[in-house]
């Protein structure tokens, strides 16, 4: 069976995770990683196994026998790097955001086409089984119809302004990092219910509180869908909440511990559903943990001609979409980033 080189632009946390799973990956092979800094690339070469190590991303992109690239670097880097990695005929697995704003996504989107290779933003929840199986118990309409969604993605990070996730020019705060998850669970939940893909709000309000670098560390926010659903959404940098995700309808409610990571190793995740007081535990066994199943999907999409993933990971469109509410998110409340109003990228490369 043919298998795909990929190689890793980043040496961060996510990128680790990445590099841990995909020794379960069948159809593809870890062939190359780029850092910054050379001594960064080799460390992480040496720990995962990968034959070749970069002091520079354009030195992996310019290697001819990279097929796919896992973009995992900031956040302010993301479109950049997907443009030019789209330039190089490399196909792309870009970590999310896909880009700081909705003018950057697009521009991303239109090199992609233009040059034929395949794309996806790494909502890797999206590829996993767990996800399928509430988008099955929702079109079963086991809680009857849906009415309310209630999400939330947040962690403690310590302040520290030289962090990304507290820099200013790095697109830093909580709706870029993990609030995207939630706006992204609820257009999904919300398409299912009127038998679409996914569904756009048609109001969206928001509040924020704002450190003193100037990112949100807090938000709060709430959708509006034609259909009635509500969905509310809460996000952070500063406080650990359950990280969980309810959903209500009018015959009961699906509870979900753990949307964002399920099985991160393999084990098995669990959904509820909870009816007249009654509490019905569904246990999902994925065969291979998160990120392997991700990258995984991703080659085979790519060894089968496609340049977009398949419903419910997510497409151009979707990624669009989601980038689109996650700036009238912010605008709700009057936070952008300063490079925002010459709309330029901001690049660390």
């Amino acid at each position: 069976m043919k298998t795909l080189n990929w190689g890793i632009l980043g040496t961060g946390y996510i990128a680790e995770k990445f590099a841990n799973d995909f020794k379960f990956v069948f159809n593809g092979k870890l062939t190359a990683v780029a850092s910054r800094s050379v001594e960064k690339a080799k460390k992480f070469a040496t720990k995962y196994n990968i034959e070749k190590y970069y002091g520079s991303y354009e030195d992996l992109l310019n290697d001819k026998e990279i097929d796919v690239v896992y973009i995992a670097t900031p956040h302010t880097t993301h479109a950049e790097l997907s443009i030019k990695a789209a330039r190089k005929k490399k196909h792309i697995l870009c970590e999310k955001p896909m880009s700081v704003n909705y003018p950057q996504a697009m521009a991303v989107i239109n090199e992609v086409k233009k040059n034929k290779v395949f794309f996806m933003e790494a909502f890797m929840y999206r590829t996993h089984p767990q996800t399928e199986k509430i988008i099955s118990l929702l079109k079963e309409k086991v809680i009857g119809e849906i009415k309310i969604i209630c999400s939330e993605f947040s962690f403690k990070s310590n302040f520290n302004e030289e962090n990304r996730l507290w820099n200013h020019k790095l697109a830093g705060g909580a709706i870029l990092d993990v609030g995207t998850y939630c706006v992204s669970m609820s257009r999904l939940i919300a398409g299912v219910a009127v038998n679409k893909n996914f569904e756009e709000p048609v109001e969206i309000k928001g509040l924020g509180k704002l450190a003193k670098t100037n990112v949100d560390e807090l938000a709060v926010g709430i959708m509006v869908f034609p259909s009635g659903i509500l969905a509310q959404m809460s996000t952070g940098i500063c406080v650990q909440q359950e990280n969980s995700l309810k959903i209500y309808g009018t015959e009961g409610e699906i509870y979900v511990p753990l949307p964002w990571f399920p099985g991160l190793d393999a084990t098995e995740s669990k959904i509820f559903v909870i009816k007249e007081n009654k509490k019905e535990e569904i246990v999902v066994k994925p065969q291979k943990p998160l990120y392997a199943i991700e990258a995984e999907k991703v080659n085979e999409w790519i060894l089968n001609g496609k340049t977009e993933a398949e419903y419910p990971a997510m497409t151009y469109q979707d990624s669009l979409n989601n980038m689109k509410v996650l700036d009238k998110w912010r605008e709700s409340f009057g936070f952008n980033y300063e490079f925002e109003k010459n709309n330029v990228y901001i690049s660390t490369i």
